[in-house]
């Protein structure tokens, strides 16, 4: 060939591909039917959770090739495009057969076209005509230029329909059968392969005897392929066909609704699927039973992360589709921990401290206990195992109430007051509305020695920082106590279930018996549990002992044993981890004292004042106290300063509460407003 000639077969050949990229820039395919998809939410291994319908009704997930099972994709391409992979998008081989197929015999025998040619039409379905032929010819070459024969194939198994509301294997695999396409058997894959070629004459609910030969058919292609033998393909020709459409799965519908609306096409959650399914069925069968419209709330999380394992927003989604989980309700009882947490992180409580549970009057309110009856002198930690209310309310007035709530909400508790009320000693009882998922939260953070984190719903996300409530010593005080608390009914031992796991465990019961709780901790989990009517009505006799904790454990049994353990201490000479309180601990004071019923020589604040609005100069505020027994440590909103310091710098306005501590743990407050100047 001459020089002159090789110039013009490569000028032709620059031109063709040039105008071949022209009319690609000008005359993109539409793939909007492709990227309208349905939303998935799945569990942390990736199975599906739930699914979500497109506006039309349209069942459209996407199918990865990586994840079907390869059977299918071989007598896929054996019945549709042989030569896959080796054509750019049209088949002249297939066509030419094709045609002289039909001129010869006067009838289409067999069609041309490429999977390629046939995603085309899916894109954009257009009649049978000369004209719509070839425009898919065209647009076959145009895809696989795009998408490459991976892309191409990825994009037809999405797309291809499979009767009904249903499109692409993945959603046809679930809906006819109940498994995920990874796992398609012979029989199960060769009517897959059988359905797009016509989904509404082939559906084997409504025309089984086409859909068997149909799929026969496919499994006789496959042994003459060599994909099967014989013996495989007559054992799947017996197999039954699926006689309806399954619904497709609705596992943990409360949160993967939440967190579909945030618009992913695709969430990967922490759910442990295995375990979601079978809480779901354990609330579903408790909840069956109550004839009073009652409902629960389940959370199982991993302490580790505080990875959400499991989680149910009510018995069952088709009765109630409000998230229970997050509804703001009464927390009874179970915010008692956490007073008893601050106090004994200040130092102004002991677990060995005696409190005195009689008749006391606050104001004008006269808190009583549960069971009506005042129960004498004992220790601080047994009066938080058995949860009684007047301990509880007295060691809220030493800790301060607007202190408390201000704590819970600084590491991400949402507590609801009435408008414009301010938090007060009900707070110990339940006065205040509270959610699952943060009481869970805050237990969860309990278990890690007081730091809280936020619940971890989606797989992958990174793990905060955290906020600490308390110190380690403080916390590990009050699981060590709540490992104590009596067992509820049926229950031998609250200490150990049948996986030899310490349970730290509380229970709550709001007002007229509308809420019953019960969260627990163990060493790698938190539960929460709560009972009650979602209209919250009252449920006379159902309270968190009885109503809620036996649920706690069972949720524990369904669990694998704890393999974490608790590092040794931190401070292992802390106060709290002695036996025998200080002497300055031994006994609480009665309300309107700041201090514990004392010993001579008690600590006293010069600076600043208790009640004062004080002003942070460039130093930051000046702290000076007298008397006690040295050393004397200062306690600022919770954290001890360093043993030397002179001066305090606040990060900025609003309240603060100073503690200043002496050797034999006797101490002294002052609360104060600081105003920065910034």
């Amino acid at each position: 060939m001459t020089r002159r000639r090789l110039l013009a077969v490569g000028g032709v050949l620059l031109a063709l591909v040039l105008g071949l990229g022209l009319a690609d820039l000008l005359l993109p395919p539409d793939l909007t039917r492709l990227h309208r998809q349905s939303a998935v939410v799945e569990d942390s291994s990736g199975t599906l959770l739930r699914p979500f319908a497109l506006a039309d009704g349209t069942w459209r997930l996407d199918s990865d090739p990586a994840r079907i099972a390869p059977l299918y994709l071989a007598m896929l391409r054996e019945m549709e495009d042989g030569r896959f992979g080796w054509h750019p998008g049209i088949d002249p081989l297939a066509l030419t057969r094709a045609a002289f197929q039909a001129v010869s015999q006067g009838r289409v025998v067999s069609g041309g076209s490429t999977l390629s040619m046939q995603l085309a039409r899916l894109l954009d379905p257009k009649p049978r005509t000369m004209a719509a032929k070839l425009t898919e010819m065209a647009r076959a070459v145009q895809l696989q230029m795009r998408l490459g024969t991976a892309g191409v194939l990825r994009a037809y198994v999405t797309l291809a329909p499979f009767g009904g509301r249903v499109e692409g294997v993945r959603a046809a695999s679930l809906a006819w059968f109940g498994i995920e396409p990874a796992h398609l058997g012979p029989a199960q894959a060769a009517l897959l392969a059988a359905l797009p070629q016509s989904p509404e004459r082939l559906r084997p609910d409504r025309h089984p005897q086409a859909a068997k030969a149909a799929r026969d058919r496919v499994l006789d292609r496959a042994v003459g392929a060599g994909l099967l033998s014989a013996d495989v393909a007559q054992a799947a020709k017996a197999e039954a066909l699926p006689t309806f459409q399954r619904d497709l799965p609705m596992l943990a519908p409360h949160l993967a609704e939440r967190l579909s609306a945030e618009g992913d096409k695709r969430i990967r959650t922490t759910i442990d699927g295995n375990l979601q399914r079978v809480v779901e069925g354990l609330a579903r069968a408790l909840s069956a039973g109550w004839d009073d419209g009652a409902e629960l709330a389940l959370l199982v999380v991993a302490n580790d992360g505080r990875r959400v394992l499991a989680h149910v927003g009510s018995g069952d989604w088709r009765r109630c589709q409000v998230d229970l989980t997050r509804a703001s309700r009464s927390p009874g009882s179970t915010l008692k921990p956490f007073i008893y947490a601050l106090a004994f992180d200040d130092l102004s409580l002991h677990p060995g401290t005696l409190i005195e549970d009689a008749p006391q009057r606050f104001g004008l309110w006269l808190p009583r206990n549960f069971d009506q009856d005042s129960h004498g002198v004992m220790t601080a930690r047994e009066a938080l195992q058995r949860s009684l209310n007047i301990p509880a309310v007295l060691v809220l007035d030493q800790v301060g109430p607007v202190r408390l709530a201000s704590l819970l909400r600084q590491v991400g508790a949402e507590l609801a007051f009435p408008a414009l009320a301010e938090p007060s000693l009900p707070l110990a009882l339940g006065g205040v509305g509270m959610r699952l998922v943060d009481l869970v939260m805050l237990y969860a953070g309990l278990a890690e020695d007081g730091l809280v984190r936020p619940l971890a719903f989606v797989h992958g996300a990174e793990t905060p920082t955290g906020r600490a409530l308390v110190g380690q010593p403080a916390a590990r005080a009050v699981v060590q106590a709540l490992e104590g608390s009596p067992p509820p009914p049926g229950v031998a031992s609250a200490r150990l279930t049948q996986r030899g796991r310490a349970i730290a465990f509380k229970t709550g019961t709001s007002y007229g018996f509308r809420d019953a709780w019960s969260i627990g901790v163990s060493r790698d989990y938190t539960i929460g549990v709560w009972v009650g009517r979602p209209d919250g009505a009252p449920r006379p006799g159902q309270y968190g002992l009885a109503a809620a904790a036996p649920i706690l454990f069972q949720l524990f049994d369904l669990l694998p044993p704890d393999q974490g353990r608790r590092s040794p201490p931190a401070q292992p000479d802390h106060a709290l981890y002695h036996a025998q309180p200080p002497a300055a601990l031994a006994r609480l004071s009665g309300r309107g004292e700041d201090t514990v019923l004392s010993g001579p020589g008690r600590p006293r604040i010069l600076f600043p004042p208790d009640g004062t609005t004080v002003e942070a100069l460039a130093d930051g505020i000046a702290l000076a106290a007298q008397g006690g027994v040295a050393p004397l440590k200062w306690i600022v909103d919770g954290v001890p300063l360093a043993d030397d310091v002179r001066f305090w710098r606040p990060e900025g306005d609003g309240f603060s509460r100073l503690v200043v501590v002496d050797g034999n743990g006797q101490r002294a407050v002052s609360t104060i407003r600081v105003v920065t100047g910034q």
